[in-house]
């Protein structure tokens, strides 16, 4: 009977390492542009002033966007598409629709056909999860790959690193796996308080550091509300607003137009 204890013991103290998800290498690909945004982009039916250069920039060019809001809930979601869309229309000219309109196959051809993919905020586990179980994951990623641009805001940021690590988020849904659609080289942290806001501040420093003591091969990008960051021809830059870098037990400020070489090629 003691032996027996002492096996249990021991396949219960594997559990947690045998359970955890294993963060996917980066894919490679110099065609990959990724605009990942800490979210609070708006400002009414607007983009905040602040965030559209990066915006227009990043979608220069598209004419298709394809809508991903499997984070928001299913009634909220033909009046998240409707501003949107106005918000859009500030960025280009260019047609903007959300694929929940879309049964399973038409959903797939306005993901193959659109030239630009934008996934919206909301609720990650339920993202990821929805992304799993219609193996739309799969398509985005080689879609990205292609050289599709690709923005998330919020939700949509934290799938497009490598693994959904630090969400802020309850896990709201069952998923199959943490890791995540691997087209941006870091673990994603949206909404990161500001310094002014001390206590929110080292509250968010404090559980960022204390995830990457369980995950020490991690690198966390973390991005305050209306702030983001760009990866594009292999390299990360923070185009607007404030950003901090995170690994083992150091923290850094990004510089606004630098490039991130922990994040680059």
């Amino acid at each position: 009977m003691k032996r027996i204890l002492q096996i249990l013991l021991l396949a219960s103290c594997m559990l947690p390492a045998a359970n955890r998800a294993a963060a996917p290498a980066l894919p490679t690909s110099d065609k990959a542009s990724v605009l990942v945004m800490g979210g609070a982009t708006s400002s009414g039916d607007h983009f905040r002033p602040d965030v559209l250069p990066a915006l227009r920039q990043h979608f220069a060019g598209c004419q298709r966007l394809a809508l991903v809001l499997h984070a928001t809930l299913p009634a909220e979601r033909d009046r998240t598409e409707a501003r949107l869309q106005k918000q859009f229309a500030e960025v280009g000219p260019m047609s903007v629709v959300s694929i929940h309109h879309a049964d399973a196959a038409g959903a797939r051809e306005l993901l193959a056909k659109a030239d630009g993919i934008v996934v919206g905020g909301g609720e990650t586990f339920v993202l990821l999860g929805e992304l799993y179980r219609t193996g739309q994951l799969e398509l985005i990623r080689a879609r990205v790959l292609a050289g599709v641009p690709y923005m998330g805001s919020s939700a949509g940021a934290n799938v497009a690193g490598l693994l959904i690590g630090t969400t802020n988020d309850f896990p709201t849904a069952e998923i199959p796996s943490r890791a995540a659609l691997a087209i941006f080289p870091a673990t994603i942290n949206p909404h990161h308080p500001l310094p002014a806001a001390k206590v929110d501040y080292d509250g968010r420093v404090g559980k960022i550091k204390g995830y990457l003591k369980f995950n020490p091969t991690e690198t966390v990008l973390a991005l305050a509300n209306a702030s983001s960051a760009r990866l594009h021809g292999g390299r990360v830059t923070i185009t607007n607003g404030t950003a901090w870098l995170y690994h083992g037990s150091e923290v850094r400020v990004l510089p606004v137009g630098e490039v991130v070489p922990e994040l680059s090629r």
